[in-house]
């Protein structure tokens, strides 16, 4: 019984760490949200939240795609400039590997590893596991494409 039970909370406790329980946000995504996502030349499936912020990085999105030139940090992350500043609303939030997140206001952060900080969190990366994230993002010279998917 005592074994039954270690294993259902061992359970809870992997299902509670893989979905970011305790981050601080909004979990509503944006419905019908239609930005896509590449890192390199791989198409990400992401929940994007139900924030201004997201809001407005889609309408930067409307006239042309976003390509942003990220660079490794701290072993954890990989940011890079989104080349403008959009509205934030920054909380103290613990991140997972596949969060995506405004820093500073014009900033996209992406993580593969974890860190404590005051962030807007704009997406998770979903579809994959930690460590298939960890392989795609811990390296340098990244870029990502941020697009519309009614544009190529």
């Amino acid at each position: 019984m005592k074994k039954k039970f270690a294993l259902i909370m061992c359970s809870m406790f992997m299902f509670i760490m893989s979905n970011g329980c305790g981050s601080g946000s909004d979990s509503e995504t944006v419905e019908g949200s239609n930005i896509r996502l590449r890192i390199d030349d791989i198409l990400m499936s992401v929940t994007w939240e139900n924030n201004d912020s997201v809001r407005e990085l889609k309408k930067l999105l409307t006239n042309k795609d976003l390509v942003i030139n990220m660079n490794q940090y701290g072993g954890f992350e990989q940011v890079g400039s989104i080349g403008q500043t959009i509205k934030s609303d920054n909380r103290e939030m613990t991140t997972y590997p596949g969060d995506i997140v405004l820093y500073s206001g014009n900033q996209i952060v992406i993580f593969y590893g974890s860190n404590s900080w005051s962030y807007t969190k704009l997406g998770k990366l979903i579809g994959k596991t930690d460590d298939e994230i960890k392989n795609i993002l811990d390296k340098s010279g990244v870029k990502v494409r941020l697009s519309l998917s009614n544009s190529n």
